[in-house]
């Protein structure tokens, strides 16, 4: 049976969300798989919000690895440089990672699910590893906020979501799928009238993210993001897309640039847009 790797920091609800997700679909046999194991980048008692993660993954019966960056890097001694360069324990890290997860089958493809950590050279080589961007393929670099305030600043006609290949370069590994939505028309070109002539450094310091239109095109990109990982990692046990020589190919083994699934998460988020103010 296809086997998934699942990576997680386990921040908040929206990991624990993402595992939900895809768990339920694996459950009533939509996605026709099983999550070999989970790796989690902090330990038991290390934050209240893991510990949530790690009883969820216990109630599906989910082998988990805990393993504490933070702990590998202060027993170390490294500190926090701040530099945007992939520090040695970093890489160091990736292997004892590694190392830990030699006991589980060799899963067929790797979730990055809220996993809060750049993976390095070695590791990226070593599993095939998908993870998620709040963009088009053709978007904005950076986190969802930044995201937003570069698609102001440029007056963007479209936002999207998708998936990547994981690869050294951070954010810059080929597209495997993804979603595109319109930002503006009906509810959206009111709001951008209420920012005319402003950039957003002037409504970042006036309103910051309660602005109107900030929050419109967040809750679009918020709504896609579930359904597009579901549809995603699917889409790999179903073979619409494989990964070959670091390419994403289609079932016909041809290189794609990006499984574009725009038309069915439309079609999944639909009701729950409509029926939010």
């Amino acid at each position: 049976m296809y086997s998934i790797g699942w990576f997680s920091t386990a921040k908040g609800q929206g990991s624990r969300n993402l595992l939900a997700a895809v768990q339920e679909s694996i459950l009533c046999r939509d996605i026709k798989a099983t999550i070999e194991c989970i790796f989690l980048s902090r330990e038991p008692g290390e934050s209240s919000e893991t510990d949530k993660f790690i009883e969820l993954a216990s109630t599906y019966g989910i082998p988990v690895v805990s393993y504490s960056y933070q702990r590998y890097r202060k027993e170390r001694g490294y500190l926090d440089s701040g530099s945007n360069v992939l520090p040695d324990w970093r890489l160091g890290y990736d292997r004892e990672v590694m190392r830990r997860l030699e006991c589980f089958t060799q899963p067929d493809l790797c979730v990055l699910a809220g996993y809060m950590l750049i993976v390095g050279p070695e590791m990226c080589s070593h599993f095939t590893m998908i993870n998620l961007h709040p963009a088009a393929p053709d978007g904005p670099t950076g986190t969802w906020q930044e995201v937003i305030w570069k698609l102001i600043d440029t007056k963007a006609k479209s936002s999207g979501v998708m998936t990547h290949l994981v690869t050294p370069e951070l954010d810059k590994g080929p597209v495997a799928s993804f979603c595109v939505f319109p930002i503006h028309g009906k509810t959206f070109d009111a709001l951008w009238k209420e920012g005319d002539g402003l950039d957003s450094n002037a409504v970042n310091i006036s309103e910051g993210e309660q602005n109107r239109l900030f929050q419109e095109i967040r809750r679009h990109g918020a709504a896609r993001e579930l359904p597009l990982i579901v549809s995603t990692v699917k889409a790999f046990v179903d073979g619409n897309i494989k990964v070959s020589k670091g390419l994403i190919i289609d079932r016909n083994n041809a290189a794609i640039k990006g499984y574009d699934l725009s038309v069915a998460i439309d079609s999944l988020v639909k009701t729950k847009l409509d029926a939010q103010p």
